[in-house]
């Protein structure tokens, strides 16, 4: 029994020993680091997935259905904007094309015959039917009026002059229908002869045109600088009027197209400076917003946003997934604090925790922009303030503080792990 007293005894005095000494240390002030609001210049930045694709890109497919006769470029090759990129069998093309050639020479022959020969002889031919026919006519009129007169001094019979009378009509009939034939050759007939000869001559050209525009489909041309990035036949295979011959990318320039939450959209315009990253952070290239999509997709409530950059030595290739940032503000003159200062406030929000006479005071903030690892403070602090950055997290409003410059806090805390080891 006295060794269990002595033993309760102790325990008791023990107890009573610790207690002063857990009270010390809950007084002790919290060891915190502090940084002051500064004023500079931030920029609100927009960052998005985004996947590259090439600036120009174009499918070639053969206007004309024949087979391969030879490839001169192979798939990576770099292409010239109007290069020879393969050549298609057009043996029968070019038999078409020189047939075309002899009938249009054949038409031109015969609008210079027409224009030059035909259509005066014709005329000229006329004009002496034309005299014909005036001297028959006179001297049917000479022949009437002779009878007549004759038949007026009882000299000669009625028929006769009746007989006189008729062939003066046909022969004036004959000089009418003569002037009139002529006169067809000088306007309306001349004129139909040398249109038709005309359209013969277009004709023959049009076939010819269209012949060598065959031959000419039969030569593959590359109608943009860039590289071949697919080349799905080889020489002798059939090349089809529905199936791409050659895939050309530019990709001398790129596209990141990205997809950006709507909220965020609206501060976006054409001509926005922006970034283009890769995952693995090797490769950065500067860019310019060149779209951002008048329209919302409401399947994922994003707008479609386009950032161009120059590809130099073409290190980026179309497909990769890259990381966009794009500046939507520059702003003047900010508050700014570390990100490491914003704390989760009372109410649900932002807050930070200002020292004053050792004093830890908790401050719910408005937030602004960010960008590398600062935070714009649109309201709740002044420029100057001092703002804990390490061992705000759990630290009470009005809880007594101990600011410890860089570096202090981690000693303080390997010093009492060590503490707590030896213990």
């Amino acid at each position: 029994m006295k060794a269990v007293t002595v033993l309760f005894a102790t325990i008791g005095l023990l107890a009573s020993c610790s207690r002063p000494k857990e009270a010390e240390e809950a007084e002790q002030p919290a060891p915190v680091q502090v940084t002051a609001v500064k004023q500079q210049t931030i920029r609100r930045v927009v960052e998005a997935n985004a996947v590259l694709y090439p600036l120009h890109q174009r499918d070639i497919v053969p206007k004309i259905s024949a087979p391969v006769r030879q490839f001169y470029v192979n798939r990576g090759d770099h292409v010239r904007e109007g290069q020879l990129l393969a050549a298609l069998e057009n043996r029968d093309l070019k038999a078409a094309a020189a047939a075309g050639k002899g009938q249009l020479a054949q038409a031109e022959a015969n609008l210079r015959t027409t224009t030059g020969a035909t259509v005066p002889e014709e005329v000229t031919k006329a004009r002496a039917d034309v005299q014909a026919a005036q001297q028959q006519a006179d001297a049917a009129l000479k022949v009437l009026n002779s009878r007549r007169s004759l038949y007026e001094q009882g000299a000669l019979a009625r028929r006769l002059v009746d007989e006189s009378q008729v062939a003066y009509v046909n022969a004036a009939a004959q000089l009418e229908t003569a002037r009139e034939h002529l006169r067809a050759l000088q306007s309306v007939g001349k004129q139909e002869m040398v249109q038709t000869a005309q359209a013969q001559v277009a004709t023959a050209r049009g076939n010819l045109e269209s012949a060598q525009a065959q031959v000419n489909y039969s030569e593959i041309r590359s109608p943009i600088a860039g590289v071949v990035a697919e080349r799905p036949l080889y020489a002798g295979d059939m090349a089809s009027t529905g199936q791409p011959l050659f895939v050309i990318m530019n990709i001398a320039q790129i596209v990141a197209r990205a997809n950006v939450p709507v909220n965020q959209s609206y501060q976006l315009h054409v001509g926005d400076p922006a970034t283009i990253r890769t995952a693995t952070g090797d490769i950065e290239l500067q860019g310019t917003v060149t779209v951002v999509s008048p329209a919302t997709d409401p399947s994922a409530t994003t707008v479609q946003v386009w950032v161009q950059a120059v590809n130099a030595r073409e290190r980026l290739k179309p497909g990769t997934s890259v990381r966009v940032a794009i500046v939507a503000a520059t702003i003047p003159n900010a508050s700014v604090v570390p990100a490491t200062a914003i704390v989760p406030g009372e109410d649900g929000g932002n807050a930070v925790v200002t020292v004053r006479d050792n004093t830890a005071h908790l401050k719910p903030v408005e937030l602004g922009a960010r960008e590398n690892g600062m935070v714009q403070i649109v309201k709740g602090v002044v420029p100057g303030a001092r703002v804990v950055t390490v061992g705000a997290i759990g630290l009470a409003n009005n809880a007594p503080v101990r600011v410890v410059p860089p570096g202090r806090q981690e000693n303080n805390a390997a010093e009492a792990d060590r503490g707590e080891d030896e213990k």
